[in-house]
């Protein structure tokens, strides 16, 4: 990969990145604090645990982009409220050094389990991989006594659409 088609690849996923960034907050203010242990499966993740792992997962990627290295951080969110807060915290920040970083970067590769791809190609993985586990999030939400915000058009549970309905 060029140094070019990195930074060209880079700004257009750090651009999705910062705009779903948006639609993940709302998603995160949405987990209900008084269900938060909700999964809909023996297998599945609990609702603060999915929350948990976005939060932590978005700042686990872009952490590795910036240092070339993964690192996980374990985090302890006893609510809803702390993984939002840490989110909105580290994420806008991180976002704004993986812009600034010099092409050469974005084209070195970093290990990660089986890969060793450019760094760039994780910021794609991590774009799926928050999408992924949003929608998952946003299914826990109304059986956990949540309500569904607009993620890419209205819900039911959103004010304007149900007046309309």
């Amino acid at each position: 990969m060029t140094e070019d088609a990195a930074k060209t690849i880079a700004d257009f996923l750090l651009r999705e990145i910062e705009q779903e960034f948006a639609t993940t907050c709302k998603v995160l203010a949405a987990v209900p604090a008084g269900n938060t242990s909700y999964k809909p499966d023996e297998k599945s993740m609990s609702g603060l645990a999915l929350a948990s792992h976005i939060a932590a997962s978005e700042e686990f990627f872009l952490r590795g982009v910036i240092n070339g290295a993964f690192e996980w951080k374990p985090q302890d969110f006893q609510t809803p409220a702390e993984v939002l807060a840490f989110y909105e915290k580290s994420v806008p920040g991180l976002i704004a050094q993986a812009r600034a970083l010099p092409a050469a970067k974005l084209t070195a590769p970093i290990a990660f389990g089986p890969w060793n791809d450019p760094a760039v190609m994780y910021l794609s993985i991590n774009l799926k991989h928050g999408v992924h586990h949003r929608g998952q999030l946003s299914a826990y939400l109304r059986p956990m006594g949540g309500k569904v915000p607009s993620i890419y058009g209205p819900t039911a549970d959103d004010e304007k659409h149900a007046a309309a309905s």
